[in-house]
Order: structure tokens, then C-alpha cells, then sequence
């Protein structure tokens, strides 16, 4: 028998979906990838305030083993945090990353939109083979135009799909490079703060010292990674 708490003389009686509801919270379960708003109020089957709907189900869903959230304005049911690691023993891990392309993808999330020679400069070393095409087969990394200069080469930029994994909401949501050197992953002593999100290059300032202000970055992603393969 379910007890209805009583406050202020007012009586909780517990929440029922309308079909609607009902509705939306099938398709979100039913979708192989995160949808957003449009395309749920495509799918059902009369026009309806579905945000209010969508945070309603949210609300319901807060205290329960799977969540419905919402990245980069795209809803999908996730398994709760605090469950995260009984699924570990679910998910099999076919491959690391590479250095390489741990450091390209730093680059590129700090950079963007950055081409692959502005990479190469940045990490002081050509590309390996295919190191943005592994990139861009997880679908975190993809072509974000040409930019405006002789030979119009492409510039990449991060996905959705890069921030869904990281469970960012937006790129601002990024570490900043305070951020970074209080962690202990750079030595942000000589580093212009401006460089993080803006596309500039690091210059260093002592002579003769090359310094790579991403090779510790990896370690961020990495334990985020490890972190992800526990869920």
C-alpha cells in the first residue's frame, strides 16, 4: 500500500503520465542516440509542450536507476551515477587511444577550429597515420569548414557526440587552464591564459625551451576515459 505523505493539509498523491507522456518516454527509450526536442515532437502523436513534459519526466526519473538527461539540448535515459560502476562488468573496452591521438584531440577541443597543420605545429610533430580518422570514427572529432587562407584547408572541430561522452553539457564546461594547473596536469607558470578556446597559439617566451603545455592534458582524458569504462 503506497502511504501519501501529507504537508500543509495538502495530500501527495502519486504522479500518473498522461499518453503524451507516456509517449515521449517511450521514444527517448526506444532511440538508438540522443534526440532532441524537434524531433520527439515529430514523433508523437499531437502537438504538446514537450520541454514541459521532458523536465517533468526528468524530475520523476532523478531518484531512480536510470536518469533522463539532457546534452547539448538532446534527451536520453543514462544509467544513475551512483550505480555507474555495477555496470562495469557490462562493458568491454576494444581499444585505447593512442598518445597521439589523445593529444590531437586535446588540441583540437582547446583550438577549434584548428587544421591539421595548426595540430602538427602545436604538438611540434607530423601526424601519425589516420590519428583524426580515429578521431573522427568515435564520431568526437569532424570537419568544421574551410578555413579562409590559400590552399582552403579543412578545420575540425568537436562533436556532440564528444561532449555526450564526457557528460559535458557545453565546451565552456571544459577545464580551464587554472583549472589545469592547479590538478597538477600543466605547469601553467608561462602559458597565456588566452590560448584555451581562442585558437592562438602558444608561443613560448624563454629561448630555447620548446615546452608541450599538452602533454600532461592526455592524463585528464585519460582518467575521464578509465573513468567512463567503469560505468
Amino acid at each position: 500500500m503506497i502511504k501519501n505523505k501529507k504537508r500543509n493539509n495538502i495530500i501527495d498523491f502519486p504522479s500518473k503520465l498522461t499518453s503524451i507522456e507516456k509517449e515521449i518516454e517511450a521514444i527517448i527509450f526506444a532511440a538508438a542516440e540522443p534526440l532532441n526536442i524537434e524531433t520527439i515532437q515529430s514523433k508523437i502523436s499531437k502537438k504538446s509542450d514537450v520541454e514541459k513534459i521532458l523536465i517533468k519526466l526528468q524530475k520523476n526519473y532523478a531518484d531512480r536507476g536510470i536518469n533522463l538527461v539532457c546534452i547539448s539540448k538532446k534527451w536520453s535515459f543514462r544509467t544513475s551515477p551512483t550505480l555507474s560502476k555495477l555496470m562495469s562488468q557490462e562493458k568491454t573496452v576494444e581499444k585505447k587511444l593512442s598518445r597521439a591521438a589523445i593529444e590531437t584531440l586535446a588540441i583540437i577541443v582547446y583550438h577549434q577550429p584548428v587544421t591539421r597543420a595548426e595540430i602538427e605545429e602545436i604538438r611540434g610533430v607530423a601526424f601519425g597515420t589516420n590519428t583524426i580518422e580515429i578521431l573522427m570514427e568515435l564520431n568526437w572529432v569532424k570537419p568544421g569548414g574551410r578555413k579562409d587562407v590559400p590552399g582552403k584547408p579543412i578545420q575540425y572541430i568537436t562533436t556532440d557526440d564528444f561532449l555526450s561522452h564526457f557528460n559535458l553539457n557545453q565546451l565552456s564546461d571544459l577545464p580551464t587552464v587554472d583549472e589545469l594547473g592547479a590538478a597538477g596536469l600543466i605547469d601553467n607558470t608561462n602559458i597565456d591564459n588566452a590560448i584555451f578556446g581562442t585558437g592562438k597559439f602558444y608561443k613560448e617566451k624563454q629561448e630555447g625551451k620548446n615546452e608541450d603545455i599538452y602533454s600532461n592534458i592526455d592524463e585528464m582524458l585519460n582518467s575521464t576515459l578509465d573513468n567512463d569504462d567503469d560505468k
